[in-house]
């Protein structure tokens, strides 16, 4: 019997620890789930090495087994029961994340599924989770059971487990409410009930407006893509000319490659919408708080004080370790605690702020009085991107463990709070004001001191004799007041910040880039304009200059020819026709006349060809250039959307598409050796004496030959230019039709760009008006529905420098019952209110 428990210990489940994988995928552990996934293991009777490795995947262990090499232990027969359970888990959020779907993708590749398999089973989740037929009796019950129906048919004990365990882990807009925390003395009462139903109908109101607009983004960023294709296909298939059709080709095929880097951005943007939205649908029903700061500032004390020390329990404290978000509920409120900042091998600050960011509603930055460092408020930057509002935790840390520091505080427990100093609470508080204020823009945000080790010890069981002491000294007090006046007071407005006022930054980020590339496109469209006219003059010149080349080097040809003539004439002074001819073509063939002829003139062509080549890549290299001069500081554009590198360099292809290589034929020569054979035969009739005879024959021979030589040279001149010229003038407007469809193509990109621009535009003015809104409504200590009418009753105008400043323009004036100060300081960006002085329009649609 022993031996049988140990080797159930030894065998691991490998279907099993595909659930902690699916857990994991989307990078936030809810601590519900891995509550479930402990239980479920002990229930299912998994053994030792199946609950160590679950362990490992759970804290992202280095030496995990990776969802490859779990999915291939699994046998074909078990493949689709496991792909529904890891489903169920996927939608038991009610949302499928792209980085779960991605994960589903890849076991469905290990194991062979076909995509319509895939589809199906993932239809078949969706279908179940989004149900609208039925009422709302009926829909509660679906929803804590979809689970059960999505694995209906699962025989194996870890789905009958499982069934019962999706109802535990559902959050509530899947139907089942989240356990409670242990301390909800600290937000109880009347007070924070209505706070909490004026948050709820602010946040589905808002969530509306904020959902809408990041679906028009996504729906611009398409069409953007579609209208760049549709671009690229209406140069492809222009009706043009035979020659200009191939230029057309010619640009359509550069141009794919900028297409292609544009539609590589254009799904990042994509993407990032899709993640922002699912963000504020996660954040929908609860007022979220999420921990930052670096690794052993007391991030996990605090959470563990926070939550009553709801995380110790699980996994027996290996959770610590994680490299993901660890979430917590209760009450309506949510803790996120990310992993530490500047942890070895652990997520870099921008990907830990940037996975909270979206969901938070306020940021607590723990930080601690024995370390304060610019580097770890590096990342507030991040936060001040996104508009979000901040609260800094000063952890004082000190020694209490040791019995005499311990006596000592408690006797005088404000000394480690005072603030006299450069090297006491004050320097530092300065110290962190200086740098928070330089990455997060101002210093409207609470820096509250603590001493999270007080409160901890407060906790345990030794120290209980002092246990009201520690904590009332630890000031652990402040912190919890300040949440409850961020939820309390200030609740409605934090949730319009999180679900208007930042998701504008989630617009914002694709408008900058859609910007930065219509500057980009507008500036390289100006320089090719420019460089057209350049290219022209150059080519130009340098067909004059190597027009005048080869007439040089063919005269030159033609002089040793002319040079040859007195001696061939004495020499042959006395020859018939017939061996004069012979003789002649000798002496033609000895200089390698014709084919020094062609030579020169391909020579040439070569020489111009070459010329026009390294005309075109300086065009080129200058664009480049341009773009990387023109990149801006942007993240996105660390990879260029443009590839101009080799945009122009395309000399070959450009000569060819303007004719093939030229190539030259000299007429015969021999037309000359007859005149020669007349002008002897007259020669020879004369009564002359012999010396006279020879002297005037070679003297006829010669003037013959020199003539003929000559206007054969004329003849030869003029057709080698005239060719020479057509050729280049063929390279000419090839290359000119080439920047024509080149400008003309980028000028139809730009068009999309400044389409999707305009739209862009108008989503981030719809956000910010509604925005606005709230704001007006907070300021006056007011709520009413948020609608179209409302907000254009209201709000004429917004000018909003995101994450600085924001100017709202009301349509009437209106007077504010809170200061400058307090607007500031809670909503952490500079603004200003003040009527508008433009004259009333008549408004019927936000998106105008």
């Amino acid at each position: 019997m022993t031996q049988k428990i140990i080797k159930a210990d030894e065998i691991i489940d490998y279907s099993f620890l595909l659930l902690p994988h699916i857990v994991c995928a989307d990078g936030q552990i809810h601590n519900k789930e891995t509550q479930a996934l402990h239980e479920l293991a002990q229930q299912s009777n998994m053994g030792k090495r199946t609950i160590e490795e679950m362990e490992k995947i759970l804290a992202q262990d280095e030496n995990l087994l990776s969802v490859e090499d779990v999915a291939n232990k699994i046998l074909p027969d078990e493949q689709n029961q496991v792909m529904r359970q890891i489903l169920a888990i996927a939608y038991v959020d009610g949302f499928f994340s792209p980085l779960e779907r991605e994960m589903v993708y890849l076991v469905a590749e290990i194991w062979n599924f076909t995509k319509e398999e895939v589809e199906g089973l993932i239809e078949q989740a969706e279908g179940l989770c989004t149900s609208q037929t039925i009422d709302h009796e009926e829909k509660e019950q679906q929803k804590i059971s979809f689970g059960a129906r999505l694995l209906k048919g699962a025989e194996s004990v870890v789905s009958r487990k499982l069934v019962d365990k999706l109802g535990e882990i559902a959050p509530e807009n899947v139907g089942q409410q989240i356990e409670q925390l242990r301390r909800e003395i600290l937000l109880a009462g009347p007070e924070y009930d209505d706070a909490i139903k004026r948050c709820a109908t602010v946040a589905v109101q808002d969530y509306n407006f904020g959902a809408l607009a990041l679906k028009r983004t996504g729906l611009t960023l398409q069409d953007l893509g579609k209208g760049i294709q549709k671009q690229l296909e209406a140069v492809n298939t222009k009706k043009t000319t035979k020659g200009k059709a191939k230029t057309a080709a010619e640009v359509a095929k550069q141009l794919e490659t900028t297409r292609k880097s544009l539609t590589v951005e254009i799904i990042k943007e994509i993407e990032s919408v899709r993640e922002s939205l699912a963000a504020k649908q996660r954040a929908l029903n609860h007022f979220s708080i999420a921990f930052m700061g670096k690794t052993k500032a007391g991030k996990s004390t605090l959470h563990a004080i926070i939550t009553d020390g709801g995380w110790d329990a699980i996994g027996e404290g290996k959770q610590r370790t994680t490299r993901f978000n660890r979430v917590y509920e209760w009450k309506n409120i949510r803790i996120i605690d990310t992993p530490g900042i500047g942890a070895p091998d652990g997520k870099t600050d921008e990907e830990i702020a940037q996975s909270i960011v979206e969901e938070s509603d306020v940021i607590c930055y723990v930080v601690t009085d024995d370390s304060v460092q610019e580097t770890e408020f590096k990342s507030l930057k991040i936060l001040k991107e996104k508009a979000k509002p901040l609260i800094i935790l000063l952890n004082v840390k000190k020694n209490l463990r040791d019995t005499r520091r311990l006596e000592y505080f408690l006797k005088n427990p404000d000394k480690p709070f005072a603030k006299t100093g450069k090297n006491d609470l004050a320097g530092h508080v300065e110290r962190i004001r200086r740098y928070a204020k330089q990455y997060y823009g101002n210093d409207y945000f609470d820096i509250i001191p603590v001493m999270l080790l007080a409160a901890q010890l407060s906790r345990e069981e030794e120290y209980q004799q002092n246990k009201e002491k520690l904590l009332k000294a630890s000031r652990m007090q402040d912190f919890l007041d300040s949440i409850r006046v961020s939820l309390v007071e200030h609740g409605a407005i934090r949730r319009s910040q999180t679900l208007l006022g930042s998701t504008v930054g989630a617009i914002d980020k694709p408008d900058k880039w859609v910007t930065q590339q219509i500057q980009i496109y507008q500036q390289l469209i100006e320089t090719l304009k420019n460089k057209q006219k350049t290219t022209k003059k150059n080519i130009r010149k340098a067909t004059n200059d190597n027009c005048d080349y080869l007439s040089k080097e063919i005269k030159t040809i033609f002089k040793e020819a002319f040079d040859a003539i007195p001696q061939f004439s004495r020499d042959n002074w006395n020859a018939d026709e017939t061996t004069l001819n012979i003789k002649w073509d000798k002496k033609i063939q000895s200089l390698k006349f014709d084919e020094r002829l062609k030579n020169v003139f391909q020579e040439s062509s070569t020489q111009f060809q070459n010329e026009i080549q390294e005309i075109l890549e300086e065009v080129g290299n200058e664009l480049q250039l341009l773009v990387k001069l023109t990149g801006g500081d942007f993240k996105f554009t660390q990879q260029d959307s443009i590839s101009f590198k080799n945009l122009l360099r395309i000399g070959g292809n450009v000569l060819l598409v303007a004719g093939t290589v030229l190539t030259f034929f000299a007429p015969p020569i021999g037309i000359a050796i007859g005149i020669v054979g007349t002008a002897i035969g007259f020669i020879t009739g004369l009564f002359k004496s012999k010396e006279e005879k020879q002297r005037e024959a070679a003297d006829k021979i010669e003037d013959s030959l020199s003539s003929q030589l000559d206007d054969y040279q004329y003849k030869t001149l003029q057709e080698a230019e005239k060719e020479f010229k057509k050729y280049c003038n063929n390279v000419e407007n090839s290359v000119n039709d080439y920047f024509e469809e080149l400008i003309a193509g980028l000028e139809g990109i730009t068009t999309e760009l400044n389409t999707a621009k305009t739209k862009l535009d108008n989503n981030i003015n719809y956000l910010n008006r509604a925005y606005a809104k709230r704001i007006i409504d907070w300021c006056l200590g007011k709520y009413e529905p948020l609608n179209d009418s409302s907000i254009i009753k209201t709000i004429a105008k917004v000018k909003r420098d995101f994450g600085k400043n924001m100017n709202i323009q009301t349509k009437t004036e209106i007077k504010i019952n809170k200061s400058q100060e307090e607007i500031n300081l809670v909503l952490q960006e500079d603004i200003s209110i003040n009527p508008t002085d433009l004259k009333p329009i008549n408004e019927t649609n936000l998106f105008n």
